[in-house]
């Protein structure tokens, strides 16, 4: 029994596909369930319908999601946050904290299309993929800076009680190679 689905059903196919079945998961599970409808020639002429129209609609949308994309893209937000000595962060960078920049920047962005491999937890600048459509993909850069120029140096006194030794930010150039003392 042909069927047309009008869900996506794992191990079967997706939205608009016309699948062959046996007629029991038809008669028992697909079509009571609404997820499929049979393949006559009224339904079959109809799926072409909205193919079009869907089609012409996802054309639609390709153009703001571009158009989305190519204001994001190449954008900097910067961010500070307290650091101690070797550029490590107390505490991280996760996409929450990226979406937050965006927002503040005028851009809505879910943060579960911010791509983040891991939180960022050291000083410097990083790439971060924002998907902004289903297959569109758009790079930003996110600068990450000591609070106030500054790294901080926890060492425990004799006493046993901590104590923040303030120093100034030394940052590694993308190369690696030089090191620039940041002035606070």
């Amino acid at each position: 029994m042909e069927v047309i689905l009008r869900e996506d059903v794992a191990g079967l196919g997706i939205i608009g596909d016309v699948v062959k079945v046996k007629p029991g998961f038809a008669r028992n599970f697909l079509l009571p369930k609404g997820v499929a409808v049979l393949a006559d020639p009224r339904n079959l002429r109809e799926l072409e319908h909205h193919k079009r129209v869907i089609a012409a609609k996802k054309a639609r949308e390709r153009g703001d999601v571009e158009g989305r994309a190519q204001s994001i893209r190449g954008l900097v937000v910067e961010i500070e946050l307290r650091a101690g000595r070797g550029g490590r962060l107390f505490g991280s960078v996760t996409n929450l904290d990226v979406k937050k920049l965006l927002d503040e920047k005028g851009f809505d962005i879910d943060r579960r299309s911010i791509e983040l491999k891991d939180p960022i937890k050291e000083i410097g600048e990083f790439d971060v993929s924002v998907r902004v459509g289903q297959d569109v993909k758009s790079m930003i850069k996110v600068v990450v800076k000591p609070l106030g120029g500054q790294l901080e140096d926890k060492s425990v006194e004799s006493d046993g009680k901590e104590k923040a030794v303030v120093a100034p930010a030394v940052v590694e150039s993308p190369s690696g190679s030089e090191e620039v003392e940041a002035d606070g």
